[in-house]
C-alpha cells in the first residue's frame, strides 16, 4: 500500500490544560497532511486554481479517535486514498505515535469533492491529478 509520510510533532498550541492534544487540533494536522500530499506529487492548492480551474472541499469527515498524544510527543501521519470517483474522493488519514511504540492515535476518513473553482459545483478530478492519486488507492 503506497503512502504519504509526514511527522508531526505535538507542541503546547496543540494541547488543552493537561497536555492532551485539543480534538480539533487533529483537523489541522489532516489538513496539513494533505496539503504535503499535494506538494509532494507536483502540485500546491494555491496553484489547482489557475491550472486546472477546481479546488477541493472536505465534503465529510469521520475521525475516531483511538489514544490521546501529549505534548511533545511525535506523530507520523500517513495519507493514502481510499476511494476515487469522477469528482470525489475519499482519504484515509492516521496518526500513530512514534515515541510510543507506534501506538495508534487516531484514524480519519475524509471525502473531498473536486468543485470548479467559479461555479462551484462539481467537477472532474483533472487527469493529471487522477493519474497521480492513483498511485496512493490503498
Amino acid at each position: 500500500m503506497a503512502h504519504h509520510d509526514m511527522k508531526i510533532r505535538i507542541y503546547y498550541e496543540d494541547t488543552d490544560a493537561g497536555g492532551v492534544v485539543y480534538h480539533g487540533s487533529y483537523l489541522n494536522f489532516a489538513e496539513r497532511g494533505r496539503t504535503e500530499f499535494l506538494r509532494d506529487i507536483g502540485h500546491q492548492n494555491s496553484d489547482l486554481r489557475k491550472e486546472f480551474g477546481v479546488i477541493f472541499v472536505v465534503k465529510h469527515m469521520d475521525i475516531e479517535y483511538v489514544s490521546p498524544g501529549f505534548l511533545d510527543d511525535i506523530l507520523r501521519l500517513e495519507t493514502s486514498i481510499e476511494e476515487m470517483k469522477n469528482s470525489s474522493f475519499v482519504m484515509r488519514q492516521t496518526l500513530y505515535c512514534e515515541n510510543r511504540n507506534d501506538v495508534l492515535v487516531c484514524d480519519m476518513k475524509v471525502a473531498l469533492v473536486t468543485v470548479n473553482s467559479e461555479a462551484i459545483k462539481p467537477s472532474r478530478i483533472p487527469d493529471a491529478l487522477r493519474g497521480e492519486f492513483e498511485k496512493f488507492i490503498d
